[in-house]
């Protein structure tokens, strides 16, 4: 057998040096955002920053501003996949969720914030200077979630939306106030995430992360919940693909 001869250290030192040290990315100092991270925190900022009516005299406050109210997410399909509340603003919360993604449901991939394409609210402005431990201000605003929570189970095709935990039980009888929806998707961002085959990878990716996080705790039974939801969703998605996909040739599928 003959031995091959081993390259100098200095040779695969000046090799190493010439891969690590070729030309950046003529980008790599960028201060932007990514495109699609630019785009969201545009539309929410433009859904948030809206003046909304506050009281009969007709003055207004920054929608977002709004310390006490609900909200919904909504997906592509318009189907509503979460609900919750909030006493510190509707936009400190909406954008933990989506942009800073440093809540619970985020972080365990109970929700996924890429498949959120609509946001709604309902603002409660009479509370607005109320602090957050108000007991009568929270027995309004669980009874409203409660109220929501059950009109869009209601709505959904699947009878269920992502939240691990069951809103509180209502203990007074409140009205569902004026509400706020917008798509805070733009146009191009829309195009590179709503493509069905996209979001089933999707899916099936935060499925197998909740799965994980599941196997790997002891868990209530709401999130077993959750991953029957997304499972559910998973499977209607990957269906409805199926049967509308077009038949493709053994000659041209790659």
């Amino acid at each position: 057998m003959i031995a091959r001869k081993r390259p100098a250290a200095a040779a695969v030192a000046a090799r190493t040096d010439a891969i690590t040290s070729g030309p950046e990315s003529p980008r790599i100092n960028t201060t932007e955002l990514p495109f699609e991270t630019e785009q969201l925190r545009a539309e929410l900022a433009k859904f948030l920053n809206q003046q909304f009516p506050i009281d009969a005299r007709g003055r207004t406050k920054r929608l977002g501003s709004i310390k006490w109210g609900a909200y919904a997410f909504y997906d592509y399909d318009g189907e509503p996949i979460y609900v919750g509340q909030t006493k510190e603003s509707l936009g400190t919360r909406i954008r933990r969720h989506l942009t800073n993604q440093r809540t619970d449901s985020v972080a365990m991939s109970v929700l996924d914030p890429m498949e959120v394409h609509t946001v709604a609210v309902w603002p409660l402005p009479q509370f607005q200077k109320l602090k957050a431990s108000n007991r009568t201000a929270a027995a309004h605003l669980d009874a409203l979630e409660h109220r929501l929570f059950k009109r869009l189970l209601a709505k959904s095709k699947f009878n269920a939306v992502l939240n691990e935990k069951l809103p509180p039980r209502a203990t007074v009888t409140v009205p569902i106030p004026k509400s706020v929806k917008a798509v805070v998707v733009s146009d191009d961002v829309s195009r590179l995430r709503d493509h069905p085959d996209l979001r089933i990878a999707r899916r099936a990716m935060t499925l197998a992360k909740l799965a994980q996080v599941i196997s790997a705790r002891k868990v209530q039974k709401g999130l077993r919940r959750t991953l029957l939801a997304q499972a559910t969703r998973l499977q209607e998605l990957a269906r409805r693909r199926y049967e509308n996909a077009a038949e493709i040739s053994e000659k041209d599928a790659d």
